[in-house]
């Protein structure tokens, strides 16, 4: 009997433990929409429309200053694409403007997709509530999305 209720009450602790870790890793990031990818993954949703502003760093390549314009971004499980709706100096509309790959930590890899500078890797940072997003190539470029 006392062998019984000794593995009942590990069996209990067990179980307290495993829910109250799942609970800690979801609550690390707090993003309002989410996606749950095959392997239990949630990363950010990123589909939709977004408000972006593009911040030219480089004033001797003759571009300065702040532009804005809108990005259609569309995800397929961790894989993601953005898509100019308008024209702007450095994109043309309908080109690809961002591509990249999402993790549960946030971006994997980011790429800045520009007719006037190429093709450029970038950091990328998501805000805590997931309606922000900064990508920067640390030379030409700053994106900042905000979502529609």
């Amino acid at each position: 009997m006392a062998r019984r209720i000794g593995f009942l009450l590990i069996a209990a602790i067990a179980m307290i433990a495993l829910f109250y870790t799942a609970q800690a890793q979801t609550e690390e990031k707090k993003w309002k929409k989410t996606i749950t990818l095959p392997n239990g993954d949630v990363i950010l949703n990123m589909n939709g429309e977004w408000d972006v502003y593009v911040s030219y760093l480089r004033p001797a390549a003759g571009y300065q200053g702040l532009e804005g314009g809108i990005t259609k971004i569309t995800q397929t499980g961790s894989s993601f694409v953005g898509i100019s709706m308008n024209a702007l100096a450095a994109f043309r509309k309908g080109s690809e403007q961002i591509k990249g790959e999402l993790d549960k930590s946030g971006f994997k890899q980011v790429q800045i997709i520009s007719s006037r500078f190429g093709n450029s890797d970038a950091k990328g940072q998501i805000s805590e509530d997931g309606n922000r997003i900064i990508i920067d190539d640390g030379e030409n470029l700053k994106l900042t999305f905000t979502r529609k």
